[in-house]
């Protein structure tokens, strides 16, 4: 909409004369100016220029892009051109090759450059730039050259497709709706990456791993994060994530933070896509499109199968220094060696673990001990790990209390671990052993745990709780290694050699590839294979009563 001041200094020729001052504030574009004070109502002179330029001064305005007394573009444009340029360098080597321009031209144009076209452009940046083309392609500062002879020639709207097509508002700030694409989660839903997304991420990752060893540096991190109007990750993710010998984020470790991000806050996890460009790099139509919302839990539990790859474990237990040794051996890092700093702290582990030969992600949260209030947030997870410490008499009580008031009439599984297991157990001052405790709310035997040892600490403890998150309808008594119950019997029976060598016999006369049709047909094989599937059926039936006995 044109103000109707427009009309009225088109209607006076002294007045538009006098008022070039007030006009010049009054428009946001120069090139309009410049029109009307060449205009006139009564001989129909750019009339249609006006209206032409008056329309473009309000869809593509030119003050916050360029300004005319210095000649140049303003900050904020620069910024955001820049920002567009890295998101569009692809293997980040600070120059747009042909397969980059092309792709940004069809991303932003719908339609290629022809390679006669592309060539002009660059030769018009060679002819007023030294530094603007490197290598047959182009810099930063050629890229900025370009728009700023688009905007000084009045070809304006190419640069605000390109940013508006990048999600930029008439202000130069990212739309919000561009950040946050609505993504509806019910209850008992959480959010996970799809296979899609760590692509995306995996690229990212290599883009900006320059020496090729599978970490990042503090330095590749902040050339990573600038595209980002801030820094989003602080040192506590160095903390929760695999990091190598030099404190460095492994390729492992930058995956892990993105999924515990997308678990833990997934509008957060959408801002960070969009400002890395994950809908135009993928072509997509926001940055939602990367996100898997998964089944209702209760779902889970009634077909006692899950297709989800990440479960939280909700760790509780009195105050002791197991709070920084159970998270740190997620990661496979030492706390002993290190002394972390308060506000380096953080209260999250993630990592992957391999269930059954499938990779999931293993997501450990130190709750605060708070006996008497647990939140929701506390309560709300897969798998509940009650860390009691085996030196201190008094600590396994604060672990039972918690369980009796807040687990014992809950579906979410729950394992006792008895940390410091290297150390002399003390006898806890309680009514019930551990082991007696367990076993009297048939719980698995207490864990035993440390990491005061020269190797890293035993992974095996994170692979049950998975597993128990996982299955959590199922008691796996596997984690028992008694000898003594009915359970443990009758896997030492499956294991031993006499049914192995029966097993083996069986196997190669059923299996037999080369066996004669005539010995099919004979009663001595019929009588073998009767003879050893009724062996299965009684060491079967035995195994079955002996368990529900045990039951």
């Amino acid at each position: 909409k044109v103000n109707i001041m427009v009309s009225f200094l088109l209607s006076n020729t002294w007045l538009l004369d006098h008022s070039r001052v007030f006009f010049s504030v009054y428009c946001s574009s120069w090139l309009l100016y410049l029109c009307v004070s060449q205009c006139s109502a009564k001989n129909l002179k750019n009339i249609s220029e006006l209206f032409y330029y008056a329309q473009k001064a309000v869809l593509h305005p030119t003050g916050p892009l360029y300004c005319p007394e210095e000649k140049e573009m303003k900050p904020s444009c620069i910024k955001s051109l820049t920002r567009i340029f890295k998101v569009s360098d692809l293997d980040n080597d600070g120059i747009l090759n042909d397969k980059e321009l092309n792709f940004f031209q069809r991303t932003c144009f719908n339609m290629p450059l022809a390679p006669q076209a592309l060539e002009d452009v660059k030769n018009v940046v060679r002819k007023n730039m030294t530094d603007g083309v490197e290598d047959n392609g182009l810099t930063l500062k050629g890229f900025l050259f370009l728009h700023t002879l688009f905007i000084q020639r009045g070809r304006h709207e190419t640069t605000w497709t390109v940013l508006r097509r990048f999600g930029y508002d008439d202000d130069l700030e990212l739309h919000q709706e561009y950040l946050f694409p609505l993504l509806k989660i019910p209850a008992d839903c959480t959010t996970e990456l799809n296979h899609n997304a760590y692509l995306f991420l995996q690229s990212v990752f290599d883009k900006h791993d320059k020496d090729r060893d599978c970490a990042l540096s503090p330095e590749e991190v902040k050339d990573l994060f600038k595209v980002f109007p801030y820094m989003p990750w602080g040192p506590d993710v160095n903390n929760t994530v695999c990091t190598n010998d030099q404190g460095w984020i492994t390729y492992q470790g930058y995956l892990s933070q993105w999924t515990l991000t997308t678990y833990l806050d997934v509008q957060r996890c959408l801002e960070y896509l969009g400002y890395l460009g994950y809908s135009i790099i993928c072509e997509q139509e926001s940055q939602a499109a990367a996100i898997t919302v998964t089944r209702n839990k209760r779902i889970d539990l009634q077909k006692k199968q899950t297709q989800r790859s990440v479960f939280r474990c909700n760790i509780l237990g009195a105050r002791g220094e197991w709070q920084d040794q159970l998270p740190a051996g997620l990661s496979g890092s030492q706390p002993k060696q290190r002394k972390i700093r308060e506000d380096h702290k953080s209260f999250y582990s993630i990592n992957t673990t391999y269930v059954y030969g499938q990779e999931k992600y293993l997501l450990l949260h130190e709750v605060m001990p708070d006996f008497d209030f647990l939140s929701e947030e506390d309560l709300a997870c897969d798998v509940v790990c009650l860390v009691y410490d085996v030196n201190n008499p008094r600590s396994f009580e604060y672990c039972a209390k918690v369980y009796k008031q807040y687990f014992m009439d809950s579906k979410t599984p729950c394992m006792m671990i008895a940390s410091k297991s290297d150390l002399h157990e003390a006898r806890q001052h309680y009514s019930l052993t551990p082991l007696d405790f367990c076993r009297k709310n048939k719980l698995h035997p207490p864990q035993p745990w440390t990491c005061n040892t020269v190797d890293a600490p035993n992974k095996d403890l994170y692979t049950k709780l998975t597993t128990m998150a996982m299955y959590p309808h199922a008691k796996l008594r596997c984690m028992c290694t008694c000898n003594r119950c009915t359970f443990c019997i009758c896997q030492n029976i499956l294991r031993s050699q006499l049914l192995t060598n029966i097993k083996a016999k069986f196997y190669s006369v059923v299996l037999n590839r080369h066996m004669a049709q005539a010995d099919l047909k004979s009663s001595t094989f019929w009588l073998r294979a009767s003879v050893g599937a009724t062996v299965f059926a009684v060491l079967g039936f035995a195994m079955y009563r002996a368990i529900l006995k045990q039951r």
